[in-house]
């Protein structure tokens, strides 16, 4: 079973190179831990789903929550799942459109195929916050 976190947190002031440097460090970093997932950033708040063994999550959560660049981080959801919802995806960035009226289609043609329905729900609402 691989277990599956989805938490949120703001991050109001981040630049995009702020932005970019998360991105690449967990694209460096997580297949050394077997993690995979995704991640969308509305300029204020991130969410992301991680996926991988239960051990190596807590232990990122326990990074995310420390960082600086990150507060108030809270937990959505952990749980278990038979496989994968993005396998091959050390973190992929899903961009949100500026339109909000286009994000939410956009986003839904984004999402991996296989995402828990729950964790679908989650994303898709995120994409019309601003």
């Amino acid at each position: 079973m691989i277990s599956q976190y989805l938490y949120i947190s703001t991050a109001p002031d981040l630049s995009r190179e702020d932005v970019a440097a998360i991105l690449e460090s967990s694209t460096r970093n997580n297949p050394q831990a077997d993690i995979t997932g995704l991640l969308l950033y509305n300029g204020r708040n991130f969410i992301q789903l991680i996926e991988g063994e239960e051990a190596s999550l807590a232990a990122l959560m326990k990074r995310i929550s420390a960082d600086p660049r990150h507060n108030g981080v809270s937990m959505l959801d952990c749980a278990q799942a038979s496989e994968r919802a993005c396998p091959g995806w050390a973190m992929k960035r899903i961009a949100i459109a500026q339109n909000v009226d286009e994000r939410r289609a956009e986003l839904d043609r984004q999402l991996p195929p296989g995402l828990n329905p729950e964790h679908r729900k989650i994303l898709m609402n995120f994409a019309v916050l601003n």
